[in-house]
Order: C-alpha cells, then sequence, then structure tokens
C-alpha cells in the first residue's frame, strides 16, 4: 500500500500514541513478571529452587506447609486453654470491667453470664502442657506441640476472619498463604499441584468456607490453590474419554501447547503461560492422581493408626493420611479445612463431637511424619480462625478475637511448648501477643523467606502476605 500522508496523520493520535505506548510498557512488565515467575519467559532456576525467590533469606527450616484449618472457630476452653477461675465463676454476671466499649458479635447488648468449661484438663509430656481431656491423643503428643495461648485477630465475622487468616487481610483479591508459598519457593512436584485444598464436615456447626480462602488474587492463576474432592475421584474427569489413547492425548496437549505459543507471541499475558503449564500439568495427573488417591495401598495398620473406617470415605482421617501422601510426593501447601467448629449452641455435643473428628488423625499424621523422619521440615497449623466467648450464648459461646490458641508442630519450632497467656477468664491475651501478622511473617521465616521481601507489584504498590505489619515470634522457633 502506497504511503497516504492523511492516513499517517490520523494514526499519529493521542489514542494511537496511548496504545501503542501500553503495549510498550505492557512487555517491559510482563518481561519483569516472567523474569521473576521463571515461567512465561522460561528463565533457568538453579537445581531444586523453581520459585520466584532466587535464594532463601534465611536458614530453611521447614520445606512445606499443612494446615489443619477447624473451620468455625474451636474453643479455646475445651481445647488448650484451662481457666479454673472461670469455671468457678461459670453461671455468674461476667465482670463488666472485662467487656465495657468492647467489640463483640451476636452478644452485643445483651446481659453476660460468664460459661465454665465443661471438660476436665490434665498436663501431658515434660513440658506438662495442659490439654482437654476430649483430645487423648492430641495430649499424647504434648511434647512435639508448639501452643501459642495469645492469639489475637482483628476479624469478627467467619467470612473475613478466614480471608484474613489465609491471606493476612479482607480484600479480596490477595493471595493467599500457599499461593505465596508457591509463588516464592514453587514446588517439588511436576505430577501434582503444589497448592492443594482438601475440605470434610461433622456433625454439627458446619459453617461455610469459600474458595477464596485459596486464591492466588492478584498472583498469575497457576499459584492458586486446587481443591481435591475428598469423596470419590480426587479430580473430575481426571482419565481419558473412551476411545482416547494416551499418545492421543499427548498430541492433543503438545498442539495446544504449540497454539497457545503463537499466542504468547502477540499477547503480553501470564495466563497465557498458565495456561500452556497446567494442560501440561493435567496430562501428567492423570497418571498421578490414581496412584496417590488410592489408599487402599497403605497396609491395614496405617488405616488403623489414623482411624480410617473406609479409604476415601470423605472424612478427615482419610485427608490426614492423604496429606502425608501429599507431602512425600513434593507438595508445598496442603490444606484440610474441617467444618465443625461454630458452635453458637450445643457446645458439648458439637466439641465431643468435633474432637472425634480430628484428634485421633491429627495426631496420627504427626507421629506418621516423625517415624519417617519428615516432621523435621514439614510445620503443621491447626487452629481456627478466631475462639470462642468466655461468656455463654444460650447453650453454646459466640465469636472472639481477642484471645485465642492454634498449635504448631515440627518445621523449626520448639517441641513441648507454650508460649503466651490469656487473662484469669481468658478474655483477651495479656502475655506474648500474637497476631495473624505475626504468625504469617514466622511461617515464612522457617521456610527461609523474609515476609518483608516476599512481595509483587498491584496498581503500583508492594503487596505482601503481611501487609505492612508482621514480627518474628521468635520464642516458638527452635
Amino acid at each position: 500500500m502506497p504511503f497516504d500522508p492523511t492516513t499517517h496523520a490520523l494514526s499519529v493520535n493521542r489514542r494511537t500514541f496511548l496504545q501503542q505506548s501500553a503495549y510498550g510498557l505492557g512487555g517491559m512488565a510482563f518481561a519483569l513478571l516472567a523474569n521473576r515467575l521463571g515461567a512465561a519467559g522460561g528463565a533457568p532456576r538453579p537445581a531444586g529452587w523453581n520459585g520466584a525467590l532466587r535464594e532463601s533469606h534465611f536458614p530453611v527450616r521447614a520445606k512445606r506447609v499443612i494446615f489443619l484449618c477447624m473451620a468455625g472457630g474451636p474453643s479455646q476452653f475445651e481445647t488448650f486453654d484451662w481457666k479454673p477461675k472461670l469455671k468457678e465463676l461459670h453461671g455468674q454476671p461476667f465482670p463488666e470491667s472485662f467487656t465495657a466499649g468492647q467489640q463483640l458479635a451476636q452478644l452485643q447488648g445483651t446481659e453476660l453470664t460468664a460459661r465454665g468449661p465443661f471438660t476436665a484438663f490434665k498436663p501431658h509430656g515434660q513440658a506438662g502442657i495442659e490439654v482437654s481431656e476430649l483430645f487423648p491423643h492430641i495430649a499424647g503428643i504434648a511434647d512435639d506441640l508448639c501452643v501459642i495461648r495469645s492469639m489475637q485477630t482483628e476479624q469478627i465475622n467467619h467470612d473475613t476472619a478466614h480471608a484474613f487468616m489465609n491471606t493476612g487481610s479482607i480484600i479480596k483479591g490477595r493471595p493467599s498463604m500457599g499461593s505465596w508459598l508457591l509463588y516464592g519457593l514453587g514446588a517439588e512436584t511436576q505430577d501434582l499441584p503444589g497448592f492443594i485444598v482438601l475440605t470434610s464436615a461433622g456433625k454439627f456447626g458446619l459453617q461455610p468456607i469459600s474458595a477464596r480462602q485459596w486464591s492466588s488474587g492478584v498472583l498469575p492463576s497457576r499459584f492458586q490453590g486446587i481443591q481435591f474432592q475428598s469423596r470419590g475421584d480426587a479430580v473430575h474427569y481426571v482419565g481419558n474419554p473412551d476411545g482416547v489413547c494416551q499418545s492421543t492425548q499427548r498430541q492433543v496437549v503438545e498442539e495446544i501447547k504449540r497454539l497457545n505459543g503463537f499466542l504468547a507471541e502477540e499477547q503480553l499475558d501470564p495466563e497465557i503461560a498458565t495456561r500452556i503449564a497446567q494442560y501440561e500439568l493435567a496430562f501428567k495427573m492423570q497418571t498421578s492422581v490414581p496412584e496417590l488417591t488410592d489408599l487402599k495401598s497403605e497396609p491395614q495398620a496405617m488405616l488403623d493408626l489414623y482411624g480410617v473406617k473406609e479409604p476415601g470415605d470423605g472424612s478427615f482421617a482419610s485427608n490426614c493420611l492423604l496429606a502425608r501422601r501429599l507431602a512425600e510426593r513434593g507438595v508445598r501447601m496442603i490444606q484440610l479445612y474441617h467444618r465443625a467448629w461454630d458452635h453458637h449452641g450445643q457446645l458439648e455435643e458439637g466439641m465431643r463431637s468435633g474432637a472425634r473428628d480430628v484428634d485421633q488423625a491429627t495426631a496420627a499424621l504427626i507421629k506418621d511424619l516423625k517415624q519417617r523422619g519428615m516432621l523435621d521440615d514439614t510445620l503443621i497449623l491447626w487452629g481456627g480462625e478466631f475462639g470462642r466467648t468466655p461468656m455463654g450464648q444460650g447453650t453454646g459461646r459466640d465469636h472472639h478475637i481477642l484471645g485465642f490458641s492454634v498449635f504448631l508442630a515440627g518445621g523449626g519450632v520448639k517441641a513441648g511448648t507454650v508460649y503466651g497467656a490469656t487473662d484469669e477468664l481468658g478474655y483477651r491475651a495479656v502475655d506474648q501477643v500474637v497476631n495473624v501478622h505475626d504468625l504469617h511473617a514466622t511461617m515464612l521465616a522457617l521456610l527461609g523467606i523474609d515476609h518483608v521481601r516476599l512481595n509483587t507489584k498491584f496498581q503500583g504498590l508492594d503487596v505482601r502476605l503481611t501487609g505492612v505489619a508482621g514480627e518474628l515470634v521468635r520464642g516458638i522457633m527452635a
């Protein structure tokens, strides 16, 4: 086509300039992102290190995390925080001096009555850690636990509290803890997703959970958690359709990869790299997933240890056994949600039932990892999004954010330790207070990551798991 001065002049306008500049800036941004992610650009990574971080910031104590998330918020007064003074005050008016001007959930403006623990506690292990009688199996491994009794969070409602515990923020679109780990460290497996989520449910207190708790947020979607089904096929349609053989499937994947490669040359979009990687991963999972989920290959003694009645029955016990198998295969983040702890009523029935669901399997997972030599580099976190009130709510307890308990095990934490304390009635953490940002910063440090230096740019700002807060809790680090 001959040069047309009029057409050329019309093409050099503000809109065209901005459009073409955006393409150039987008290319620069994508090149930077591809280099950091080591995905779309194919940047080489040192052996055994395929995440955004070129090297660890701190000595690596843990290689993976298993988060046993007790969705709904279990009561600390029936788990790990024994309060004899609260038991003495049971049924009497709760002292107003503790609650005046404080944020309450559903008890706001009501007459507050103290509710003492209904269970007995006994000291266990060399450190004499007091554990509720509802958890005899966990009590039996007290010397492996690091119990934090001084946790606090900022969010008093379930959805935002879950978001805060998982992402460090209540703003939708923030990456979850597992996504940050996968982004920063990569995974040790090429045949399974690096971040896998499993769910189970009890009989009482079934608080809903949202898939945004394992979202990759502003990070590329290849870092999001992948939910495996706890019952039946772990991954839907993992097998080939009838008449499609493995070689044919391989050809399809290669052709899609080639076509997406053309698209990547034209459009600067990290999601294209995600698409290429996920097709390849899906092909590999056709072999790896059936072998992974065949719990019948486990000896009967191992099933009995976990309390698995029927392999793959969707129970927390089956999920714990599957979590160990995932850890063996190099999955970076494994998250097990058990929905059984939202006890606004029927506290006694709910706590007894929930404890039966998780006690044996939790202890078995820790024992199993320990005997395989994996507990030292596997960091386990057990706990909910918040705790419950020392005041009664009918036959239950309300949400509580000023003091609750979690425990960690393995992965560089001080075993046989109790850290922090609440006041004599368990209303507020008063000694060695740990907030969610502190917990996240410490967990990252045990994985070799400085929480301040693991970030990504979004809309011109640095985004990170701990926001602008977070201090290392050195008292729980071995």
